[in-house]
């Protein structure tokens, strides 16, 4: 199966139609339903860029327009509902996320493809600060998860699963690599601390670097 090109590709779409398939909404109400839901972090969502999403959504018939409604002195708001297209949409996207893997490039990946950068004994130190850092948001997540449980569908709460077993799983990897490190058994530790006492980059790896670029 593979990754389809959407009209509207912006994530913070897909939340808008998980909302408005409960019922018709204003973009306030949205934007409320979804920070009540905790979509903010499901989805990595940037409010500034809410009206234009809805926008691009109503223009290429995700959603309609229902009413206009003023409340007391606020400005009009336009109410939308999802179409059928929207719900088509909802489940398509919904089947490609849960089917189709996406090679994501998370900034801790990035800093380790840099890692000889800094100095062993500096990574050590850093990676340290990282691990508890993750340690304490390990703790933190499963009190809530452990808190909601009791009232809310384990269904509404499996994203909240996979985030505790991500962090899980790269704290373990990064104790791993800490005890490498540490003991000395990490293969390349000693050319890269020649590295950073003089300066210089050892010959070896030097020639594996030349090796690996390539004309374009």
């Amino acid at each position: 199966m593979m990754t389809k090109r959407r009209k509207v590709s912006n994530l913070l779409a897909l939340a808008i139609l998980s909302a408005v398939v409960h019922r018709p909404m204003h973009p306030y109400e949205m934007a409320a339903a979804l920070r009540g839901w905790n979509k903010e972090r499901d989805m990595g969502i940037k409010w500034g860029s809410l009206y234009t999403v809805v926008g691009n959504m109503a223009k290429h018939g995700l959603i309609e327009e229902v009413e206009s409604v003023r409340e007391g002195r606020r400005p009009e708001r336009t109410v939308y509902r999802i179409t059928e297209a929207g719900r088509e949409e909802l489940v398509d996207w919904t089947r490609e996320l849960l089917s189709v893997p996406h090679t994501e490039s998370p900034q801790f990946r990035a800093g380790l493809s840099v890692m000889a950068a800094v100095a062993p004994d500096e990574v050590i130190r850093l990676l340290k600060g990282r691990l508890t850092l993750l340690d304490e948001e390990i703790r933190a997540l499963r009190e809530l998860y452990e808190r909601d449980i009791a009232d809310v569908p384990r269904l509404f709460l499996i994203e909240t699963e996979y985030d505790l077993a991500i962090l899980n799983a790269e704290a373990s990897w990064v104790r791993a690599l800490l005890e490498e490190l540490a003991g000395g058994t990490f293969h390349g530790l000693r050319e890269w601390r020649v590295f950073h006492e003089t300066g210089e980059i050892p010959a070896d790896m030097r020639e594996l670097a030349e090796k690996k670029i390539t004309d374009m």
